[in-house]
């Protein structure tokens, strides 16, 4: 952090930029860029914004991008300098409201009018973007290809499929994801394919739409950027509102390429499971592996998406262990949360893995709550003789009981708890979750959610309604610690 900030600060000063009043670090998000917003003394001078990215390739593309595009009049912020390095760059503070915050809060005209903007730009970037575009720059690809399509199809497989156990053949898999990758090249790829174009990377300034993130773009389809809007997850469209705006785009496109809306929708529902299947693919690896709330969060939105597609969009036949796969994602039971009691405090208590299933899943929509780690516990899985069983059997829970350092460490925990229900039922709170996790997610995780689950309903009896759930006991390997 202190090196970002002396080198922005020298970025500044070498620029002919004052000394700034303060550098805020902004939240992360999916991507590896470290953001910087940077205020002045003088209040009536404009904001900055600086970014940082280790990603060479990838700040070279955005900086011959985005000049591209501002040549051509499109609104992307500007950049007013960057270091020679090309890690860091001063660019133009475009404020904090998205696109995606105003959709939150329900579409209205105002909603609807902004997005068919954003269409009639998005139409702009792929058909007028790509003329002049150095192609050269693009990163790690300059063109949309089979071997684009199936990194993210592997994506999908190794992120989602497998840590979520989903049964399938793979050599099979695999000669589905070929056949897949050839359809979907089946369509015109001559375009300007934004490639993350959805309403977390539209910022709204003066009423208008501003674009960013467009550093992964390449020469591609023109279905995939539209999906991306109209299908994103947490957006959560109404089917008739993106209707509605599948219209407007096919009005638009034929203004700029009579003709074109037919072999358009011919693909169309090709690249709505390909995006949802690379959303999963991110979602997985950003939440699952890397531990980030709001990718977690997703999943049940994007699991939803995918009931409806299965339902009601055309799945291409000669796919069938790729239709076998996904209909396996769409009954995944863990993201399936029994609606809650208005009427009490449902607790909700689970044991995990950290090797196996990262921190739990908070179906609530509450962010989690409580996490304990259990691995500086002592570790039946070191005893041979009780290896075996788990935190519900008794060789276990007799291991576990008879060291004071795990008795301590629950008293701990039930005082913690205890003041929270307290605090939550005077409040009518309705959801509190407690997580408890060790290596394996089978000894001492288990034994520690089992004497929380038992305290609690003791102390408290229909006050609270208990949820226990052993993710890890629910697919136990052989091997596991």
């Amino acid at each position: 952090m202190e090196a970002h900030i002396h080198n922005i600060r020298q970025l500044l000063s070498a620029n002919g930029f004052p000394e700034p009043e303060r550098l805020l670090e902004l939240p992360s998000s999916g991507s590896g860029r470290t953001y910087f917003r940077i205020h002045f003394r003088d209040a009536s001078r404009p904001g900055l914004l600086a970014s940082f990215n280790e990603n060479i390739n990838e700040n070279i593309a955005q900086y011959s991008f985005t000049l591209h595009f501002l040549s051509k009049g499109f609104r992307v912020p500007k950049i007013f300098a960057r270091d020679e390095s090309y890690r860091y760059f001063l660019l133009e503070d475009l404020g904090s409201e998205s696109l995606f915050q105003l959709v939150q809060k329900g579409i209205n005209s105002t909603t609807l009018r902004i997005y068919k903007q954003v269409i009639t730009d998005l139409i702009q970037f792929q058909i007028k973007g790509i003329q002049g575009l150095d192609l050269d720059v693009a990163w790690p690809v300059r063109a949309f290809s089979a071997r684009a399509v199936l990194w993210d199809l592997n994506y999908f497989k190794y992120y989602f499929l497998k840590p979520h156990n989903i049964r399938f053949d793979e050599n099979k898999l695999e000669d589905d994801f070929q056949r897949f990758a050839s359809f979907l090249l089946e369509a015109e790829t001559a375009y300007f394919h934004y490639r993350d174009f959805q309403s977390r990377n539209i910022m709204l300034k003066n009423g208008q739409p501003w674009y960013i993130d467009f550093q992964g773009g390449r020469q591609g389809p023109l279905q995939y950027d539209l999906v991306s809007l109209l299908y994103q997850a947490r957006a959560r469209l109404p089917e008739q509102i993106r209707a509605e705006l599948l219209e407007h785009y096919l009005q638009q496109l034929e203004k700029m390429l009579p003709g074109a809306g037919e072999t358009f929708l011919k693909h169309y529902d090709l690249y709505i499971f390909f995006r949802t299947m690379q959303v999963f693919g991110a979602y997985g690896f950003r939440g699952k592996f890397e531990g980030k709330a709001h990718f977690l969060e997703s999943i049940p939105f994007a699991l939803q998406n995918l009931r409806q597609l299965l339902d009601n969009k055309t799945f291409p036949s000669g796919l069938p262990e790729l239709r076998n796969v996904l209909e396996q994602c769409a009954k995944l039971e863990q993201y399936q949360e029994t609606p809650l009691p208005q009427d009490k405090l449902t607790v909700r208590i689970t044991s995990f893995s950290y090797k196996k299933n990262s921190i739990p899943y908070d179906p609530s929509g509450n962010g989690g709550g409580f996490v304990f780690d259990c691995r500086a516990l002592p570790n039946p899985y070191r005893e041979i003789s009780i290896r075996d069983f788990n935190g519900t059997q008794s060789p276990v829970i007799r291991f576990l009981e008879n060291r004071v350092e795990v008795q301590q460490f629950l008293r701990r925990v039930f005082d913690l708890s205890r003041q929270s229900i307290d605090n939550y039922l005077h409040r009518k709170f309705n959801h509190l979750q407690i997580s408890f996790g060790c290596t394996g997610g089978k000894h001492r995780s288990v034994y520690s959610a089992e004497r929380l689950a038992g305290y609690l309903n003791e102390k408290y009896g229909k006050q609270i309604e208990i949820r226990l759930e052993h993710l890890q006991l629910q697919n136990v390997k052989e091997g596991d610690a």
